[in-house]
């Protein structure tokens, strides 16, 4: 009986190491956060890492929580941009000089190569989480800072 339940024991055991190797948990505080670089950003903002991209699934995932006023530069994604806002209501304004207000639970596509610029409201945070499709090694490609006359214009 004794070595029946350690044969059990050793197999239950096994069993869970197995299914543990097929997943990759990133538990809360183990990817990076940082602040939003003035490079690229205007106002305070933080950007908390959630998964990086793999050799299987080319996107990523991170929260970016923009206060008052805050916002991204003109960018556009090789590889497409989900927003779906999670806080507050977010803006994101494209070079026709459209911009559209989106609200907590609310989700916005940006296809690739659209430039275009996101941030919070002039008077209120706003965060959201970004899934961010990477092709060639680019999330991203930065360009110049959104003027206050680009960024009020609604």
């Amino acid at each position: 009986m004794k070595k029946l339940i350690l044969i059990m024991a050793v197999l239950a055991f096994a069993a869970v190491a197995y299914a543990e190797q097929g997943q990759v948990p990133y538990l809360q505080g183990t990817q990076k956060s940082f602040k939003g670089p003035a490079e690229y950003f205007t106002g305070d903002v933080t950007v908390d890492m959630l998964f990086p991209p793999n050799e299987t699934a080319q996107y990523s995932g991170a929260y970016v929580t923009f206060q008052p006023g805050a916002r991204t530069n003109w960018h556009w994604h090789p590889a497409g941009q989900h927003m779906i806002v999670t806080d507050g209501v977010a803006l994101t304004g494209t070079r026709d000089g459209k911009v559209i207000e989106f609200h907590e639970g609310e989700t916005v596509w940006c296809p690739v190569g659209v430039d275009h610029w996101h941030g919070a409201t002039p008077d209120a945070p706003m965060t959201h989480l970004v899934i961010s499709g990477v092709k060639d090694g680019k999330a991203v490609v930065w360009k110049e800072k959104v003027t206050d006359e680009q960024y009020m214009k609604r």
